[in-house]
Order: structure tokens, then C-alpha cells, then sequence
């Protein structure tokens, strides 16, 4: 089965890049390498909630209740800010990102922002629009699969495992993530040589 990157990762068609690099007004390329680092980040934010009994049972139950995956057949509609009612729910990214990330997601944004060269108001507004098609993503898995809260634990833990073992870039996301506070890792991507800098987030 592909991990939960794979399946994010199989959504930025061109098509859909384009479109996020028009609405942000951004670089093809910082969209690109800012997106790859948001569905990291939120991946590697929620594999931690649902270590946890009671964090995993909710969200086991906000995947269940509002977002079942319906929303990536009328994805065009979130992007001009017209989701269908019913959809309302699933569709608020600033509400997605204050229960998955909390006091960490203006750390995230500056971490993300340093590692893609896209500035910080427009990786907000880029992890913003990108959190709704994660969880409309691992809401679509987790009914597909048929997964309980155990099988959803493990799918999210393997897909941030395996990304870890991918990329140096991942396990500095992870520590980022496990901090108590909503410390920085600045000072550690500062210290990243700039040739693997230049590589970071490259699309696959």
C-alpha cells in the first residue's frame, strides 16, 4: 500500500501546482519544494496526535465525521473559495490547523518558509489550502481501507517512517514536531550545508 506522502504527492499534477503557484502568487518551484514540506509536516503532526489513545480516537472520529474524502471531487471549488455547504467543515484549513499543528504552526511556517525560499505569509497561505486535501486524503484511505483506529496509527507511523528513511529533511521535521514548546530549528537548518539546502524538498 502507498504511504500517505505517495498519495499527497500524486495529487500536485502540474495542473494543480499551477493553480496554487497563481492564487499564492509564488515560484513554481518554492510552491513545489513549501508543498512537499506542509504535507510533511502535517503528516509527521498527526502520526504524533494519534500516538495517543484518546488523540488517535479523535481523529479517527473528525476523519469519520467531516472528512470522508468527498472533498477532492469538487477541489476546484475550494480553490476559489466555494466549497459546497455540506463541505464547509472540511474545507476550513485555518480550523485543520489549529487542532493538528496548535502553538506550532507559526514555527512550521518558518521552518518550511527556510527550507522552500517561499516567504512566510504565502506558506501560510499555501499550508492553509493544503491542510483540507491532507485530511480529505487519509479520510478517503481510511474508508477505502476499511482501517480502525490501530490500522490508521500504524498507516500514519509507516508513512512518516518511511519519509524519514527517504530524507535527512523529514527526521529534522520530526524533531521539529516533538518539541515541547513551539520552539525553532532555525539554528539547525542554518547549520545544513548549502548543498543540501539546494536539494531540499526536490520533487519527485
Amino acid at each position: 500500500m502507498a504511504n500517505l506522502m505517495d498519495v499527497l504527492q500524486s495529487q500536485l499534477s502540474d495542473g494543480l501546482l499551477d493553480t496554487l503557484t497563481d492564487q499564492i502568487g509564488a515560484n513554481k518551484d518554492q510552491t513545489s519544494k513549501a508543498a512537499t514540506g506542509i504535507f510533511s509536516t502535517l503528516m509527521g503532526a498527526m502520526s504524533k496526535n494519534a500516538s495517543t489513545p484518546d488523540g488517535a480516537a479523535s481523529l479517527a472520529n473528525a476523519l469519520d465525521n467531516d472528512h470522508d474524502g468527498g472533498l477532492l471531487d469538487n477541489i476546484m471549488d475550494m480553490f476559489g473559495g466555494n466549497p459546497q455547504p455540506q463541505q464547509s467543515r472540511a474545507a476550513n484549513g485555518t480550523g485543520i490547523l489549529k487542532h493538528v499543528l496548535g502553538e506550532k504552526q507559526s514555527g512550521a511556517i518558518d521552518m518550511i518558509s527556510q527550507m522552500s525560499g517561499l516567504d512566510s505569509n504565502k506558506t501560510g497561505s499555501l499550508m492553509t489550502i493544503l491542510a483540507p486535501i491532507v485530511m480529505a486524503n487519509l479520510g478517503k484511505t481510511k474508508k477505502e481501507q476499511g482501517f480502525d483506529i490501530s490500522d490508521l496509527t500504524s498507516f500514519l507511523g509507516n508513512s512518516v517512517k518511511s519519509q524519514s528513511n527517504q530524507s535527512a529533511e523529514m527526521s529534522m521535521i520530526s524533531k521539529f514536531i516533538d518539541q515541547d514548546g513551539d520552539g525553532s530549528v532555525m539554528d539547525d537548518i542554518a547549520g545544513m550545508g548549502m548543498n543540501v539546502l539546494s536539494n531540499f524538498f526536490k520533487k519527485k
